[in-house]
Parts: C-alpha cells; sequence; structure tokens
C-alpha cells in the first residue's frame, strides 16, 4: 500500500500520471475487447475515451492537463502511420494488382466524405467554425489537423471530430460489411481506412491482414488526397 502511494504521490507531480492513465486505459479496454471476442462494439478506443473521461472528469482535470502527458502518445501517430509501410511490403503484389481500382475509389470516396459532412452540416444549421472543423474528418488526426490549421478551424475539434468518426466507422463497418454480402477483404479493408482512418484501420487488422493492408494504403493515399482536395472544395460548398 505504501508503494502505491509513493507512486501515486511520485506520478502526480507531473505529467507522467496521464501518459500512465492513458495507457492503463487501453490495456484494461483491449482486455475487454478481447474478452467479447473483438466485437466491434466492445472497441477498445471508445471504452479507453470513456475511461479516460470518466476519471478526467472524476478528477476535475481539466483538458491541457491531460494533454500535457497525454501527447507523448499522441506524437506516436506519425511513427505509427509510418509503420503501416511494413505490412504493405508484405502484400505488395495484391495491392499492384488492384491498383486501378484503389484509385478510383479514392477519389470517390474522398469527395464523398468531404462533401456529405459539409452538405450535411450545412443543413442542420451548424456554424461556419463547426462546418469547416467536420470538412477533413475521414482523415487521420495528425493530417486532419495539420488541415484544420489551414483552413482557419480549430484543430482541437477537428481531432475531436476525426476520433468520433474513426470509431463509429469502427463499430459499424463490420456489420455493414456483413449485411452488403462483401467477401474481398481488400475491398473492405480499403472502405475501412479511407472512411475511418487509423482507428478503422485497426478494426481491419483484427479481422484479417490483408485486410489491415489495404486499410492502411487507404488511410495515406486518403490522408494526402484529403489535404489537397479539402481547400480546393470547400469555397465552392460553402457558397
Amino acid at each position: 500500500m505504501i508503494d502505491f502511494v509513493d507512486l501515486w504521490v511520485y506520478l502526480s507531480g507531473g505529467p507522467l500520471l496521464w501518459l500512465t492513465a492513458t495507457l492503463v486505459a487501453y490495456v484494461i479496454a483491449d482486455w475487454i475487447s478481447l474478452y467479447f471476442n473483438r466485437h466491434p462494439v466492445a472497441n477498445p478506443v471508445l471504452i479507453s475515451v470513456v475511461l479516460v473521461s470518466s476519471v478526467l472528469v472524476a478528477t476535475g482535470t481539466t483538458f491541457p492537463t491531460y494533454f500535457a502527458g497525454a501527447q507523448f502518445v499522441h506524437f506516436l501517430l506519425g511513427p505509427a502511420t509510418v509503420a503501416l509501410a511494413v505490412p504493405l511490403a508484405r502484400h505488395l503484389p495484391e495491392v499492384k494488382r488492384a491498383l486501378v481500382p484503389m484509385l478510383a475509389a479514392l477519389v470517390a470516396g474522398s469527395v464523398a466524405a468531404i462533401v456529405s459532412a459539409v452538405v450535411i452540416a450545412q443543413w442542420l444549421g451548424l456554424d461556419r467554425a463547426n462546418v469547416l472543423a467536420l470538412a477533413p474528418k475521414s482523415s487521420t488526426a495528425p493530417i486532419a489537423m495539420g488541415i484544420a490549421e489551414t483552413i482557419g478551424a480549430d484543430p482541437a475539434l477537428t481531432a475531436v471530430l476525426t476520433i468520433a468518426t474513426g470509431i463509429t466507422g469502427a463499430i459499424i463497418v463490420t456489420p455493414l460489411m456483413n449485411a452488403l454480402r462483401l467477401k474481398n477483404y481488400a475491398a473492405r479493408g480499403f472502405a475501412a481506412g479511407l472512411a475511418a482512418h487509423g482507428i478503422g484501420t485497426a478494426r481491419a487488422f483484427q479481422v484479417n491482414p490483408l485486410a489491415g493492408t489495404f486499410a492502411g494504403v487507404a488511410l495515406g493515399l486518403n490522408g494526402l488526397l484529403t489535404a489537397i482536395l479539402v481547400p480546393l472544395l470547400l469555397p465552392w460548398l460553402l457558397r
């Protein structure tokens, strides 16, 4: 008990506390997800968000205080995205064979994600700040936040909306693909990575390695294309 108190005093004196809390929350969430046999609803990211948010509310901790420690996890998003090149190299022949349909799906999916988000947000009467923050929601968080800064949106709000998009996509992708009777894991994975970026990609890897590979390809390509398309499409969409 004394050792635990000493550890708590040491951690609470600096930002390391919230880094530790984030990692512990994810370990618990991943165990829960595994216990439920990786059911789509038992998404470890969603469970982690609930756990960490509950602790923050219970302790009255502000987001800047939390992020002072959790930013180290945020920093690892970039290297984690680059690491997706490893499964890509393993399945390179399959990716090359599907290059043309992938590019067609990429353009269609990226444009649809941007246009639908902006049009529906305007139809629902959201203000300009929220509409701008929603535009890059289907690209991975680091890229989405960079796009938000470029177009004058709030990067923090964009990050929240991006993560919410990823969690939602990861939950519904498997039931949706099963309902559509789509059995091609390359197509399933590409759709998950395109619409739900890193969180969808993680879900795809849980289902099938080939699906995860194509999700990783979609994540990277959609991030690049979204960064190009959002500044081009927004002036036309916001008229």
